[in-house]
């Protein structure tokens, strides 16, 4: 909560949170809100620029643009965070449990982290997709799998100087069992970790899941996602080249916001910080309490007793006594 309380203090993160509601609600109710049929062709309505009508123009097939970037934000957002959900179950248990469960099981853990890091998004899903059949829930299991060692990691790290902690060591010699220290004194200090690692893996999802939808796998056309968008409009960039700037700047936003989310979590959970916006005051005497009386006309006013009076009162007396 502490964290929770000084990453809300920034406002970097107010904004990055505001933005992120805005798509959050879009990708809930982004069909309810279209105000046409994402799918409904109109040949009359051919490449249109902005209008009343259509606030985005019109595609090649005559689709108003609007209407599929809202109804294609869930979707790109789903698949992202079944990517990352799918990675923290794979990676957060293992990371913790190799720094508690042994030699053994941490060698290997390791090994198959170095493995699975060594394999890229895109190739590594293109395989899965076509061993598995074309579907979302299978390229993000794909994807899932190789952020998993991200998790891994970072996690693991954390769980290891926590191991060494004091007041771990002393809870195991007064007899604490290993899953309640796991639940008492390292999953609370973990959990920023795993945040911050979320809100960045959840923004390279993104990017990965629109690069796939652009190739045209996990979900089929016609369906509308912000990367097949973005592919269905090459081939009329001379008509409407304006058009690969929309689905463009919804990803941008979004993984802008994502990253700045990430970088606040960070900020508030680092050694020592504090909430922005809080400076330091003066003791204030309680009320009721008399003030001090007033020194005699033609007599200094009494030193306030304050730090540097302090220091300067101890710098006097070892100038005495020695």
């Amino acid at each position: 909560m502490r964290t929770l309380r000084r990453t809300l203090s920034q406002p970097s993160a107010r904004l990055a949170l505001a933005v992120l509601l805005v798509v959050a609600v879009v990708a809930l109710a982004g069909g309810a809100l279209a105000p046409h049929d994402p799918l409904g062709q109109r040949p009359q309505d051919l490449l249109q620029g902005p209008s009343g009508r259509h606030p985005l123009g019109t595609d090649y097939l005559g689709r108003d643009v609007l209407s599929r970037l809202l109804a294609g934000t869930g979707r790109s957002l789903a698949g992202a965070l079944e990517a990352v959900g799918s990675a923290m179950v794979l990676g957060v248990l293992p990371g913790i449990a190799s720094a508690w469960f042994g030699r053994g099981f941490s060698w290997a853990s390791q090994r198959a982290a170095d493995t699975l890091m060594i394999m890229p998004f895109t190739v590594f899903a293109i395989a899965v997709v076509g061993a598995l059949g074309n579907g979302m829930h299978q390229a993000m299991l794909a994807l899932g799998l190789l952020f998993a060692p991200l998790y891994f990691r970072v996690t693991r790290a954390a769980a290891l100087g926590l191991r060494q902690a004091q007041y771990v060591e002393a809870a195991e010699l007064m007899g604490a069992s290993r899953g309640w220290v796991l639940r008492t004194h390292v999953w609370g200090k973990v959990l920023p970790t795993v945040a911050v690692t979320t809100a960045q893996a959840v923004g390279q999802a993104l990017l990965v899941v629109a690069s796939l939808t652009f190739l045209g796998l996990g979900v089929q056309p016609p369906a509308p996602t912000w990367g097949g968008m973005l592919a269905s409009d090459l081939g009329y960039l001379t008509q409407q080249p304006w058009a690969p700037l929309v689905p463009g700047a919804a990803i941008m936003v979004t993984v802008g916001a994502l990253n700045l989310l990430a970088d606040a979590i960070r900020d508030a959970s680092a050694p020592g910080a504090r909430p922005r916006g809080r400076r330091w005051l003066p003791a204030l005497r309680p009320r009721g309490a008399a003030s001090p009386p007033a020194p005699p006309a033609g007599e200094p006013a009494p030193a306030q007793n304050t730090p540097e009076n302090h220091r300067s009162q101890e710098a006097d007396s070892h100038v005495t006594t020695g």
